[in-house]
């Protein structure tokens, strides 16, 4: 039964607990909340062809402030029809969970409530902000690139930091790609389209359908296309712009790729050089790795350090003795130096499963901050809260937060300090 077992099992109950017991020391610097969202599929009437990225949504929070944990909660997100399970942002100063395919995110309150659908970038066409919507950390835009199934155009959506659409611009497409993620940079926007897309609403890889990279000012405009070899777009590590090129890191497998089964490709990180009339490969890491995610602080400018969770592909290292093959995640994440060409591994035990760790600034240095995830403790059936120093990657976790229940392993995430 893929992704209803061991780690990605979901959970029942909604929990809250307080004044959690922590080993070693949270930095007094980090006030806030972390939070992470994911699929939690309950009553699964066929759980053999279950598809991990279905089922209700569950948002799992951290609230730290002044060195204590003070709070563990998770909830549903309880919304009608649909289950925003993709991600959980802030923007407007306001909290939402995210969803796929154009569907409306919902917003939640401090406690993770569900406040209600939120329109958030809504359209006329009735887009709305996409799943892996990107802040501009120096505009304070939010850009979204959303597509709907059974539409032949995405929109390019663009949010002012008050929450208001101050921008949509409409792309053609030959079909409904399935654009889970896009880059941007300071001055472009940039998206894919791979085989992977729709067949009328059913998900599937179409070997015949051509591969293409899509650059378009973030102003709107025409969408300038390159073709590629047929490849497999995951997650955007960051982009930036340099001259006249596009650098984009990201990770890719080949094809084909099965929606059912998304732990069976082998994902590797890349980066693009987008030029006006090519696009040159070069592979960064080969170590199989996914969602990446960067200091918040350099997005879509250059930076140096990036982080990833190592992932399993039947007998790839890093995967913890007897996990099935078939699991996304294993026990390491990987800090990348993309300037030294370098990268370091950390580690958990053996029966740990880690998925995506996010970055928490607490300085101005690129890595002065914290990398916070939840780790599966199969040894007490629950999972930790792990603190890791960004400048100490490799060294123990700065702190773990023993939380009373397990956190099954989800999507993403983020960490919201307070305002």
């Amino acid at each position: 039964m893929r992704y209803l077992e061991g780690p990605f099992a979901p959970v029942i109950e909604e929990v809250t607990a307080y004044d959690l017991p922590v080993t070693g020391r949270i930095p007094a610097e980090l006030n806030g909340r972390y939070l992470r969202n994911g699929p939690n599929p309950l009553g699964v009437e066929d759980p053999v062809v279950h598809i991990w990225g279905m089922g209700q949504g569950m948002v799992h929070g951290v609230r730290l402030r002044d060195g204590r944990a003070e709070w563990y909660r998770n909830r549903f997100v309880r919304t009608p029809g649909f289950a925003p399970m993709v991600h959980v942002i802030e923007h407007a100063q306001r909290t939402f969970a995210m969803a796929e395919g154009g569907l409306p995110p919902a917003e939640l309150d401090e406690e993770l409530n569900t406040v209600g659908v939120c329109e958030l970038g809504a359209t006329a066409e009735g887009f709305t902000a996409g799943a892996h919507s990107k802040h501009d950390p120096l505009t304070g835009e939010l850009h979204s690139l959303s597509y709907m199934p059974g539409r032949d155009f995405v929109q390019h959506i663009v949010t002012d930091a008050g929450g208001g659409v101050v921008q949509t611009t409409a792309i053609p497409m030959t079909r409904t790609p399935f654009l889970h993620d896009f880059a941007l940079t300071e001055n472009h926007v940039v998206l894919w389209d791979t085989p992977l897309g729709f067949d009328g609403f059913a998900c599937r890889w179409l070997p015949e359908h051509p591969t293409r990279v899509g650059v378009m000012a973030r102003t709107g405009g025409g969408v300038r296309w390159l073709d590629i070899d047929p490849v497999h777009v995951s997650h955007t590590l960051n982009a930036f712009d340099d001259g006249d090129s596009v650098v984009v890191d990201l990770v890719t497998a080949d094809g084909p790729f099965d929606p059912a089964d998304p732990g069976a490709i082998r994902p590797m990180l890349d980066r693009w050089m987008i030029t006006p009339d090519k696009i040159r490969q070069r592979r960064v890491d080969d170590r199989p790795q996914d969602f990446p995610r960067v200091n918040e602080a350099r997005a879509t400018r250059p930076y140096r350090y990036g982080y990833s969770a190592a992932t399993a592909l039947y007998g790839i290292p890093f995967a913890p003795e007897g996990m099935p093959p078939d699991h996304a995640f294993t026990n390491a994440l990987v800090k990348h130096d993309l300037e030294r060409g370098t990268a370091e591994v950390h580690a958990f035990g053996k029966d740990e499963a880690v998925g995506e760790a996010v970055y928490a600034a607490t300085g101005q240095e690129e890595d002065e901050g914290y990398l916070l995830t939840y780790v599966h403790d199969a040894s007490r059936g629950a999972s930790d809260l792990v603190i890791l120093s960004a400048q100490d990657f490799t060294g123990g976790p700065v702190a773990r937060v023993h939380l009373p229940v397990r956190v099954p392993l989800g999507l993403h995430g983020n960490w919201l300090p307070d305002r």
